[in-house]
C-alpha cells in the first residue's frame, strides 16, 4: 500500500458510508470474470449499497480528491465543510459567494488549491444559478432521467466521467455505475476484463456491460482496496510470489513479468 494512502478506502469499512448488504456469489466458469472478481473482493472486504449522500457535498468532496490521494483530500473537505457548511445554509451559496484566495487556502491540503477553489466556485455558481441551490441540485441527482444527470454533469467544467460517476453512486444511489479511478484502470487492464489499451471509458464501459448492476458499488471500492493492498502499479504481490494475491488464478497478469521482475503499464506489454 502507499504510504499515501490512509488503510481503508474513504467508502470502505464499517465508517465508509453506505449500507451492508449481501449478494449472491456468481462464482462459477460461465460467469463473467470482472464478476467473479468482484465477488471474491466483496467476500475479502466488504458488500454495500450506496446512495443518500448529498449530492453538491459529493461533487465538491470528488473534486478535492482529483490528482491526488484521500490522505490529502479528507483534511481539505473537513476544513471546507467546518468553514463554509456549517448551520442550515446552503453550501452552493456559501461556495458561490467565497473569496477565492480564502478558500484556496481553506482546501490548501488537497493540491492544486488554487485550480480547485476556482473550479469548486464555478460549479457552485451553476449549481445555484440552474438549480436553485444544493438542495434542488440534490434532488436533481436522485430523481432525474440517469443519461440526463450524467449529461449535465460531464457539461460541467472541471468535473469529468470519474467525478460524475461517483456522485452518480455516493449520492444518486445508481446501480450499474462504475467510477473508474487509477486503480480500477489499472486492474481491470491487468487481470484481463478490459482491453489492454481501454482508456478510462473503455475501462467502465466493459466492466458495466459484464457486472450485474447492483455490484457496481461496492465492485468499485472494494477494488480500490485490492489495488492498494495487492495490486499496486510497481510491486504487486504477485511479482515475487503468485500466492500472495488472492486473484491469482483468475489473473491475465497483462504488464507483469515474474520472471524478469518487470512491470509495464498494460497497454505497453508484449502480445
Amino acid at each position: 500500500m502507499s504510504d499515501d494512502e490512509p488503510a481503508e478506502n474513504i467508502f470502505g469499512g464499517a465508517a465508509g458510508g453506505g449500507t451492508e448488504r449481501a449478494f449472491a456469489s456468481g462464482d462459477h466458469p460461465e460467469t463473467p470474470l470482472v464478476e467473479r472478481v468482484v465477488d471474491r473482493l466483496g467476500e475479502r472486504y466488504w458488500q454495500k449499497t450506496y446512495g443518500g449522500r448529498d449530492a453538491f457535498e459529493c461533487l465538491v468532496r470528488t473534486v478535492l480528491s482529483q490528482n491526488t490521494s484521500d490522505k490529502a483530500s479528507q483534511p481539505a473537505h473537513d476544513s471546507l465543510m467546518a468553514r463554509y457548511g456549517e448551520g442550515d445554509g446552503d453550501l452552493a451559496d456559501a461556495l458561490a459567494d467565497a473569496h477565492q484566495p480564502d478558500l484556496a487556502e481553506t482546501i490548501s491540503a488537497a493540491g492544486l488549491y488554487n485550480q480547485k477553489s476556482e473550479t469548486l466556485i464555478r460549479l457552485a455558481e451553476r449549481v445555484r444559478t440552474e438549480y436553485g441551490g444544493a438542495d434542488a441540485f440534490d434532488e436533481f441527482v436522485r430523481d432525474a432521467d440517469y443519461e440526463e444527470v450524467r449529461a449535465a454533469l460531464l457539461d460541467m467544467k472541471g468535473v469529468g466521467p470519474k467525478t460524475a460517476d461517483c456522485v452518480l453512486l455516493f449520492a444518486g444511489g445508481r446501480d450499474g455505475v462504475f467510477p473508474v479511478d487509477t486503480h480500477v484502470h489499472r486492474i481491470a487492464r491487468r487481470m484481463g476484463f478490459a482491453p489492454p489499451d481501454a482508456d478510462h471509458e473503455g475501462v467502465r464501459e466493459a466492466i458495466e456491460a459484464d457486472l450485474p448492476a447492483e455490484k457496481c458499488g461496492f465492485g468499485h471500492t472494494a477494488m480500490i482496496q485490492f489495488g492498494r493492498d495487492f495490486c499496486t502499479a510497481r510491486a504487486p504481490a504477485c511479482l515475487d510470489d503468485p500466492e500472495a494475491c488472492p486473484m491469482a488464478d483468475c489473473c491475465e497478469q497483462v504488464g507483469v513479468y515474474p520472471a524478469t521482475g518487470d512491470v509495464v503499464d498494460p497497454s505497453e506489454a508484449a502480445d
